[in-house]
């Protein structure tokens, strides 16, 4: 299984979240609105996942949502939020892990208006659970179109760039009060493994709620915090 894209709630407009991370040496571009959650995002893309700095574009629309992204978003407000792992079949995935002893939630269709007009499609998967303090489980995401096509044409649009290309992952650090019982759920809900194929999953002791806190890249050399987030991050140039 692969991590697709790691989700960081923010109060910050996607403007001015991609003119951080251009700050400091990335290359982050504005993704756009998602009209019928009230949300709009920055994005960032690496070898072959993402980050998304979303925040509450139209509060009376997230309000009246009842989507569980939106709901962990109002809960939060901003830090790491939750992962999302790719999959090419979200039927059969919602089938496999309903017979591992999980609830789920949809699949359901979702899209993004960006800010060139298009319209970007892809259905998502949750783990039924209620918004808390306690380590959400990873949501999981389908695309409409198969990653190749998918990237060259994120390439195309100038999303995705050489520097991008080799941003890779190393570890994911969650923050969990009892790290062998988080594993062993996340393990049970993978279908045995507690394995990514593009990072790391660690699980860390930690006091107060329980999130990812911490994103590590290969070859890191420097620590940027950006809304109670860490990235212990590479040097450029």
């Amino acid at each position: 299984m692969k991590l697709d894209h790691i989700v960081h709630f923010t109060r910050m407009s996607p403007k001015a979240s991609s003119e951080f991370w251009d700050g400091e040496g990335f290359h982050a571009v504005t993704g756009g609105s998602h009209k019928s959650w009230g949300t709009h995002n920055a994005l960032m893309y690496g070898a072959d996942y993402y980050i998304e700095w979303l925040a509450i574009e139209d509060e009376r629309v997230a309000d009246q949502s009842n989507h569980p992204l939106v709901e962990q978003l109002r809960h939060d407000e901003e830090g790491f939020g939750t992962v999302c792992l790719r999959s090419d079949d979200l039927n059969q995935l919602a089938s496999q892990i309903e017979a591992r002893g999980f609830r789920t939630i949809g699949p359901t269709n979702a899209e993004r208006l960006t800010d060139t007009g298009e319209t970007i499609r892809w259905r998502l998967l949750f783990i039924d659970q209620p918004i808390s303090s306690d380590l959400p489980l990873p949501f999981f995401i389908e695309w409409e179109e198969p990653d190749e096509a998918r990237i060259a044409g994120l390439k195309r649009k100038g999303a995705i760039t050489e520097l991008n290309e080799h941003l890779h992952l190393d570890t994911l650090v969650f923050s969990v009060a009892d790290p062998l019982r988080s594993e062993a759920e996340w393990s049970s809900l993978f279908g045995g493994a507690l394995a990514l194929e593009n990072c790391r999953l660690l699980f860390e002791q930690g006091e107060g709620q329980e999130r990812l806190r911490e994103v590590r890249f290969e070859s890191a050399e420097r620590e940027i915090v950006f809304e109670q987030g860490v990235y212990q991050a590479p040097r450029f140039g």
